[in-house]
């Protein structure tokens, strides 16, 4: 039974607009005036929860993210439906959005029984007459199978048949033919707070087309799960590419929202424009909440460990060494058939599977390292490149040309390859660090 919001319930618009032209230090002056909506009784909003009294006890449950326990749950801005759908009402609307595009209810009472009620976005959408009129795809597909750098097809949604269009296939960048009828667009989907981790570079686009076309653009945040530090070289702008746009550090501790208003207001966008841009803000949230991703964002990030180690194993990836692809612990070890069984004692051999149809060293037998039980990362860890880099027999065949791009930076590929140890080269991204900092000071929607 879809849930009636209780009449006279003050709803507080959090979302921030960073309009054109318009650029600020003072974080307050980003937040837009308070708006106070009485929902209609005659129309209510069909929300994913059972009982009214659901909402409430969702707030005050104890619920576990990841190593902490807070009294009150994150609340995603996809989950504050009364804030977005009369922005939404009469218009089409155009939803960037993939299988992590989801509102979540949990309730978890004392003795830890958990329920869950899980719907996708664009369904909830149109379940509540919000005419949809087409759903954009990044990396992955819409519903989050396709292989990383797998060219994804344009179709039609079978439950919905809401047009779907793939923004990781012939453009990457919405057409002005693909944008046409359009009112307003929504981007509502999980990152991961690394750089080269295409979903930002995806929204780079979204905004940079919609500000051409004259499009607002409303994000739906949603926490960043590597949102606890801030590390790694800063990119230069002689090596960006689609997985490194913009001269942020390999972990940038934003969430989404954060983000997209710092794309705006630093003049990255194509000539300088500016997007008309809207934050749902998110509930209970702070950029050191542990938070354990319900959906997995892509085929190769199955789970929290693997999210975590992610911004230190995706160098690996600008080698010959294997990540995890083709197992079931994607990020979470890594090897090689040379890597000596001395140190490298961990065998597996990757095989063919989602999200990797033909992984590295497919069918041969790997030693490596198993990093399922590492403590959680608060730093990129260098030592395992380094050490795997002079463990290998064959240096110069170690890097291919895709490390630079993940690096964002040639130097770190030349600093290790001069013997160089974690230390020294972590000292070395201090000063583009500390600089990176003041700026992303400016944008910072949480504590």
């Amino acid at each position: 039974m879809g849930l009636t919001i209780v009449k006279n319930t003050v709803l507080i618009v959090v979302s921030l607009f960073f309009s054109c032209g318009s650029q600020t230090t003072e974080k307050n002056k980003l937040v837009s005036d308070v708006l106070q909506e009485e929902p209609n009784p005659d129309n209510p909003m069909k929300l994913p929860f059972t009982e009214e009294k659901d909402r409430e006890d969702s707030k005050k449950a104890i619920v576990k993210t990841g190593e902490l326990s807070i009294v009150d749950k994150i609340i995603t801005g996809a989950a504050q439906p009364q804030l977005y759908i009369p922005m939404l009402a009469e218009k089409n609307v155009g939803v960037v959005a993939n299988q992590t595009s989801v509102i979540i209810d949990e309730v978890t009472s004392a003795d830890d029984n958990t329920k869950k009620i899980t719907t996708h976005l664009v369904d909830f959408l149109v379940d509540n007459s919000i005419k949809v009129s087409k759903v954009f795809a990044p990396e992955h597909g819409f519903r989050g199978t396709a292989d990383a750098g797998e060219h994804v097809k344009d179709g039609i949604d079978k439950k919905t048949g809401v047009p779907l269009i793939s923004l990781y296939g012939n453009n990457k960048k919405p057409t002005p033919q693909q944008l046409e009828g359009i009112d307003v667009v929504v981007f509502d989907i999980q990152d991961v707070g690394a750089r080269f981790y295409t979903y930002i570079s995806t929204l780079h686009y979204v905004m940079e087309a919609c500000a051409e076309a004259g499009i607002p653009v409303i994000i739906f945040d949603r926490p960043n799960p590597n949102g606890h530090y801030i590390d790694g070289p800063i990119l230069e702008k002689e090596n960006e590419s689609f997985v490194g746009m913009h001269p942020i550090p390999v972990v940038h501790g934003m969430t989404i929202g954060e983000y997209a208003q710092m794309i705006n207001g630093e003049g990255w966008l194509k000539n300088k424009a500016k997007c008309k841009l809207s934050v749902i803000k998110m509930e209970n949230y702070t950029h050191q909440t542990s938070y354990s991703l319900p959906i997995k964002p892509s085929p190769n990030l199955p789970n929290d460990q693997a999210i975590n180690l992610y911004p230190s194993l995706c160098f690996f990836e600008g080698t010959f060494i294997n990540a995890g692809r083709g197992t079931d612990m994607q990020f979470q070890i890594f090897g090689a058939p040379s890597l000596p069984t001395s140190k490298y004692t961990f065998e597996y051999t990757p095989k063919s599977n989602e999200g990797a149809k033909d992984p590295k060293f497919k069918g041969q037998l790997c030693n490596g390292k198993d990093l399922r039980k590492e403590p959680k990362l608060s730093k990129i860890n260098l030592e395992w490149l380094i050490d795997a880099y002079n463990a290998n027999g064959k240096k110069k065949e170690f890097f291919n040309s895709f490390f630079v791009k993940l690096a964002g930076t040639d130097k770190l590929q030349k600093q290790i390859e001069s013997g160089m140890s974690a230390e020294e080269i972590r000292n070395s991204w201090k000063e583009g660090l500390a600089g990176f900092m003041k700026i992303r000071q400016k944008y910072l929607l949480y504590q």
